[in-house]
Formats: structure tokens, sequence, C-alpha cells
């Protein structure tokens, strides 16, 4: 008699394994499909113009052989700066403290305010990494990149500086006498 159960019961066991089967082989398929979309490439965040700041700068100073390195102090002495969403002057006052190892790496931080053409202040701290090297081939290299935060009142138009990260990157000018960053917001 128990062997005619197990008989009368084995198609339906066959039937429920099958349904399992298939039901795995689907979520493995969905899942293989979504972990596709899911390519970390195609998230990459995107990069929008915040603005520009134009800084003037004033005689750099060192505090040579510290146990941290070497500390260099560049005052900041003004400037302008202009974007889509703002444009204004940089505060006279501020300073760019940078941090040098024996390796060619420096840490800076450059702390100052700017003040908006309708009056508004905002602090600005701009943290980042100068590293000059050799690739493998023996050509110079160079790098200098910056994270600026801004502090803006949080009821003003320019609010939306406090909630988004912003990466900067320096330029150059024979024609300006003081250091050019264009600054880009995090999509």
């Amino acid at each position: 008699m128990f062997c005619l159960q197990l008989f009368v019961s084995l198609p339906s066991l066959i039937t429920i394994t099958m349904k399992k089967i298939f039901f795995l082989a689907l979520l493995t398929a969905f899942t293989m499909k979504v972990s596709a979309q899911n390519n970390p490439a195609d998230e990459a965040p995107q990069l929008e113009f915040a603005l520009q700041l134009k800084v003037t700068l004033g005689e750099a100073f060192a505090i040579e052989n510290t146990q941290h390195g070497r500390r260099t102090v560049i005052p900041i002495t003004g400037g302008t700066f202009e974007g889509p969403q703002l444009k204004g002057t940089i505060i006279n006052g501020g300073a760019d403290y940078q941090l040098a190892n024996a390796q060619g790496r420096t840490e800076l931080e450059a702390i100052y305010c700017i003040k908006t053409d309708d009056g508004v202040y905002i602090h600005v701290r701009n943290r980042g990494i100068i590293r000059g090297g050799q690739d493998a081939d023996g050509k110079p290299t160079f790098y200098f990149r910056c994270a600026p935060q801004f502090e803006a009142p949080a009821d003003s138009k320019y609010g939306w500086l406090n909630n988004s990260l912003f990466l900067c990157a320096p330029t150059f000018s024979s024609d300006f006498k003081g250091i050019v960053l264009n600054v880009w917001r995090v999509k």
C-alpha cells in the first residue's frame, strides 16, 4: 500500500519540483538582467559647471621641517568669482594652508569667504591634493584637485551650495597674478 501511495504522489512531487526549478530559473534570469542593468560605469556621477574663482594671493611664507612636514601659508587677498547662478568678490583675509611631505605630496586647505553681488556672505573651505612626479616613461606628471565646501545662508537663494558636493581644478594664466579655480557640482 505504501508503494502505491508513493507511486500516486510521485507525479505531484515531480510537478511541485518542476515548478520550483522553473521559479528559480526565472528568478536567476531576472537577477542577472537587473545586475547587468546596474553596471557601475553606467551610474558614474555627472558634473555641471558651477563657478570660476579668480583668487589673488599675497606673499607666501613657510615653516620648515615641522613634525608633519613643510607648512606653507599663502594669504588670500581678494579676487572675483562668477557662475551661472552667482557672482561676486572674494574677501581679503583668508589663506591657503599647505603641508608638503618629503615624497612630493602636498595637502592643502584654503579657508576664506566670498560675497555675492547682492550682499550675501558665503564661507568656503577647499581641501585638496597636489602631487608632482613621473609616469612609467619618466615624463613629469602633475595632479592638483580640490573639493570645496560652501556654507551659505540656508534661507537664501544660494542655499543649494550647502547640499551638493563640488570638485575643482586650477588653471594658471600669465596675465593673471593668482590662481583660477574652475568648480563643478557633482550631479
